[in-house]
């Protein structure tokens, strides 16, 4: 951020800034991340800061959909259909570990899974962004398992909302677990199963 003389609209790059209140969101959480700590992580005063995102809950709230749709962009390009249900799940289930464990320091999980989880229960606004971000996950599960099941990789009578359901917990738990300082492997383990359950055994 820069300023320039009184009078003057200060500048910064609001995607910068959102990404760094992001980083100490998902480190920290909501509550114990300080305006203080913010303000420097952002470069940006108090009054900046309230001029250009309102309150704290507003900045959070916006550093949240921007992860959400981030997220939901990436589910979609992985789950394209272009290849085998399996193969794309599992590619969806390593890239959510990767980010789950990406860290300097100790694993920081899911940011909504890790962070609105704990803030939606006495913060309407954050329950509603939270209820709205898993449900648009599991629609899009959903899509591509029901075209699996359409074209045959799964049984007819496959239940495709509820393996949707299914996957969606499961990534939940991956991101708790790594949260907890599970090992990588015991992660991936998980993930295999998880496979086996939706999508059969894998041939061999």
């Amino acid at each position: 951020m820069t300023s320039g003389k009184r009078g003057r609209p200060v500048k910064y790059d609001r995607d910068q800034a959102i990404e760094r209140a992001t980083d100490l969101f998902w480190s920290a959480g909501f509550a114990a991340t300080s305006l203080d700590a913010l303000g420097d992580a952002m470069e940006m005063t108090r009054p900046s800061l309230a001029g250009a995102f309102g309150d704290k809950e507003a900045l959070y709230l916006e550093a949240l959909e921007r992860y959400r749709d981030a997220g939901l962009q990436a589910l979609e390009a992985t789950l394209s259909g272009e290849r085998p249900l399996r193969a794309e799940l599992a590619d969806v289930l390593r890239d959510s570990t990767d980010i789950y464990m990406a860290s300097a320091d100790a694993a920081r999980g899911c940011l909504l899974v890790g962070t609105a989880s704990v803030e939606a229960v006495h913060r309407p606004s954050v329950r509603r962004v939270l209820r709205e971000s898993l449900a648009a996950f599991n629609a899009v599960l959903e899509a591509r398992i029901r075209k699996a099941v359409a074209e045959g990789e799964l049984a007819q009578g496959a239940d495709a909302a509820s393996l949707a359901a299914v996957t969606s917990a499961v990534m939940h738990s991956l991101a708790v677990r790594a949260r907890a300082g599970e090992a990588r492997e015991a992660l991936d383990r998980l993930s295999r199963a998880a496979l086996d359950m939706i999508c059969g055994p894998a041939r061999t």
